[in-house]
């Protein structure tokens, strides 16, 4: 059964005050995506509930990227409808209305990722905007945020410029679409300003910042900031706090934010979804294919930053991948010594280019080659680990419950990494980040003694 979502920050006003259930699916972007229509929706007065039977209008933000995320997406937009009656759909599957509406007909309203004005013109519809009295139900200024308090999601651009054949997202989300860099900073601002102790730079190309708008300069504090990554960095470093980069294509000038790194600026941990290593895999996929470059670029990145870690993601089982093709990638594996990586077997998605190449690798060998993959990468992750043995390591706290605390080192990002256990440890406060000494490893997690 799917969750909704609920905003417990905000008393509720009266009984007649109008409910909304929220629904988030999908992937990060999409999380700051619903941050943005429940901030929206707590600003005009109308409450959100976590049940389907108290509220008046449920709302289902979809993810449309992959096969399960549709059939995920089609299973929550029917429940939604069994469970209460009135649905509006949103997010990237809202892009396909003809596959929604051929499933769920009775479905209210459909719009498309990041049409909040749609989505909140369309709730004003079937439940109209409430009187609303501020001082009886505040929305704080860094907004609804879906995330716990101590780490935000911070969105940078929209859309991708790029043509992967296995991706349909530009279908959905368009061409890029880069915020106005003091918007972006005033946000950061904000959210610093609530208790977020770190930032998780997002978006469908990170390094890409700035490039639909010639990089201009825009202003912030009133002093000329321009539109790129790096100058975004530099700023966000100023503020204090743990600033972490994700989605990051592997444009030449990556190389210049591993100095802010080094310098303890930054993170020093880099997202860069490489999905491959065969050249001729990666043509077919249009991504780039300087796989001797790639391990150069990462081992001059050590030499400068050898605290960095790097995440990646690849697929398993492309059209066209043969044996030779994929013993390049478990290669290419064995030699960039990845901290992090996610691996996944190539499906069909629908509109996308992959669909018309040829030669498909049938299921059992993409299982077969899925779990030769994450062995080998299992194996390198572990040793990756047994090297922080004894170390001492910052850590931020997620969680303190009565057996001890749960956090995450430098090298972590929240839901996706590892985590660092302090057992014991229940004195500890969620946010709080601080010094302990490694003194066991596993495949993918820590265990540590805090100072």
């Amino acid at each position: 059964m799917s969750t909704l979502l609920d905003n417990n920050n905000h008393p509720s006003t009266e009984n007649t005050t109008p409910k909304i259930g929220f629904l988030s699916l999908g992937c990060p972007k999409n999380l700051v995506d619903s941050e943005r229509i429940l901030t929206e929706l707590r600003t005009e007065g109308y409450d959100v509930v976590p049940s389907y039977d108290d509220a008046d209008l449920v709302i289902v933000n979809t993810c449309g990227f992959i096969d399960s995320a549709v059939q995920e997406s089609l299973e929550a937009i029917g429940e939604a409808l069994n469970e209460n009656g009135k649905v509006i759909v949103t997010g990237c599957l809202g892009a396909r209305e003809d596959q929604i509406r051929e499933v769920h007909p009775k479905v209210l309203e459909i719009t498309g990722p990041h049409s909040y004005e749609q989505v909140l013109s369309h709730v004003h519809h079937y439940v109209p905007k409430p009187v609303h009295n501020p001082f009886l139900s505040l929305t704080p200024a860094q907004g609804v945020k879906l995330t716990p308090k101590h780490y935000a999601y911070l969105k940078i651009s929209e859309g991708c410029n790029h043509r992967c054949t296995f991706c349909i997202i530009p279908s959905m989300r368009g061409d890029l679409d880069s915020r106005e860099i003091g918007s972006v900073l005033d946000e950061a601002k904000r959210l610093v300003a609530a208790g977020v102790r770190e930032l998780l730079v997002i978006s469908q190309d990170t390094s890409a910042y700035g490039v639909d708008v010639k990089h201009r300069t825009g202003f912030w504090n009133g002093s000329p900031v321009k539109t790129s990554m790096v100058s975004l960095c530099e700023q966000l470093a100023k503020l204090g706090v743990w600033v972490r980069l994700h989605y990051v294509y592997p444009y030449p000038h990556v190389d210049d934010v591993i100095p802010l790194m080094a310098e303890g600026k930054i993170l020093p941990y880099l997202d860069i979804p490489l999905q491959h290593a065969s050249p001729k895999i990666l043509k077919l996929m249009k991504r780039p294919g300087a796989v001797e470059r790639t391990l150069e670029r990462i081992k001059r990145w050590r030499e400068i930053c050898p605290e960095l870690t790097l995440r990646s993601t690849f697929i398993v089982g492309f059209p066209g991948e043969t044996e030779e093709d994929f013993s390049l990638l478990l290669d290419f594996i064995r030699e960039a010594r990845l901290d992090r990586v996610g691996c996944f077997k190539y499906s069909p998605v629908e509109g996308a280019a992959a669909n018309e190449l040829a030669d498909p690798v049938p299921e059992a060998i993409q299982e077969e080659r899925y779990h030769r993959f994450m062995q080998l990468q299992q194996q390198i992750s572990a040793e990756r680990l047994q090297e922080k043995m004894g170390k001492t390591i910052a850590v931020i706290i997620d969680e303190v419950d009565e057996e001890g605390a749960i956090g995450r080192s430098m090298a972590d990002a929240p839901e996706i990494d590892g985590s660092v256990y302090l057992n014991g440890h229940t004195s500890l406060k969620v946010g709080e980040i601080i010094k302990a000494t490694v003194t066991h490893a596993d495949e993918y997690d820590l265990w540590a003694e805090a100072l």
